[in-house]
């Protein structure tokens, strides 16, 4: 997608310097515009830890690319096999609610199985990155095809007045290395001309709605409105939201969601109002695995430094401040669970789908 534009990806390989993962430093936006270079395993844990790179489809493409940075280091003494499983155990502890990490790390164990020489792991590692990356993309793409007919529907409705949709945290291009799932179908809504308006929440603590899904949207000249992470059940109350659409980090088998925290909050008051909840999310992000998310889905906590402090730009100084006395203690869940008896349904890259088990079984039958 654009930046000032000029089209970029949020995690690539610099085919010129094929030894290092490029990404957008998503801690530094919208404030400051800067390139990362990550060159080693830990890097790339460093980048998804302190959330540099962040947006489950993101993380699975730049915890694969570690991967194919973990063979760059097998020298002739190094247990490959020994050495590789560190690598991918030690990403995958990074951040562990979205399931696409791990299911990225192990598909390139699982390619480079019966594989012994250096140069040829090298190479099949970064061609299962490479091909998982550009899979990603596709997954939106034909996500947002899938979504916009929803789109479309609520705007013959409205006579061609704007669809406000309202989403939450950050579920664009930057989360999903191109698109996005939750923005792909605004974005192809606008390119076939149809009105339409974004109500941001601002996605405490880390304000990812405010940072990052404004800053795509203003890119993409897409109108938009940011509001406090309280202010959409009222808006809901108003008339103001025709439609709810967020992503998700990890789908149970029976569709429970978990999304940034925040997110339940939202699913309850759209199920209170009647307004259509959809939650936007390629295959990579479920697990067949486990069917109650509440109890199954392991929920990320965070320093709560995140939640007494936080950080914005006086003139141009970026600084942080804290918002509340020194003794408060705090509690930071990054992600909560949305039911699915409060989703409407799932937009899948093979289509809408109902958040049931029978239906997600069936979306899978055929392998992913």
């Amino acid at each position: 997608m654009r930046i000032e534009g000029k089209s970029y990806r949020s995690v690539w390989i610099d085919k010129n310097k094929p030894e290092v993962v490029k990404i957008i430093d998503q801690g530094k936006l919208p404030f400051v515009f800067e390139i990362k270079e990550l060159s080693s395993v830990e890097d790339v844990y460093n980048a998804i830890s302190e959330m540099s790179v962040r947006g489950a489809p993101a993380i699975g493409v730049a915890g694969v690319y570690g991967m194919y940075l973990a063979t760059l280091e097998i020298t002739a003494h190094t247990k490959i096999r020994e050495h590789l499983r560190n690598a991918a155990t030690f990403l995958c502890s990074s951040r562990p609610t979205a399931i696409n990490l791990s299911w990225a790390v192990n598909r390139v164990l699982k390619n480079i199985e019966g594989i012994d020489s250096r140069s040829e792991i090298a190479t099949m590692a970064l061609k299962t990155a490479e091909e998982i990356c550009e899979t990603e993309i596709n997954k939106c793409i034909a996500i947002g095809k899938y979504g916009v007919e929803l789109i479309k529907n609520i705007s013959i409705k409205k006579n061609g007045e704007p669809v406000n949709i309202l989403t939450h945290c950050n579920a664009g291009w930057l989360a999903c290395v191109d698109y996005g799932t939750a923005t792909a179908p605004v974005y192809m809504a606008r390119d076939n001309g149809i009105q339409v308006h974004v109500w941001v929440d601002e996605t405490r603590p880390k304000y990812q709605g405010a940072r990052l899904t404004c800053f795509e949207l203003e890119n993409e000249n897409i109108p938009h409105t940011l509001i406090t992470d309280g202010s959409g059940g009222y808006l809901m109350q108003k008339g103001l939201v025709d439609l709810v659409i967020t992503g998700s980090d990890r789908v149970t088998r029976c569709g429970d969601c978990a999304n940034k925290i925040g997110t339940y909050h939202i699913a309850l008051a759209a199920k209170d109002n009647n307004i259509p909840f959809y939650v936007a999310v390629p295959s990579s992000s479920f697990d067949l695995n486990i069917s109650d998310g509440l109890k199954e889905i392991p929920v990320e906590e965070r320093s709560p430094q995140e939640v007494t402090e936080t950080e914005g730009i006086n003139g141009d100084i970026v600084t942080r401040v804290r918002i509340c006395s020194y003794s408060t203690r705090a509690v930071n869940y990054a992600f909560d669970i949305t039911p699915a008896r409060l989703i409407t349904g799932l937009i899948t890259e093979k289509g809408i789908i109902q958040a049931e088990e029978n239906h997600i079984v069936k979306l899978f039958k055929n392998g992913n």
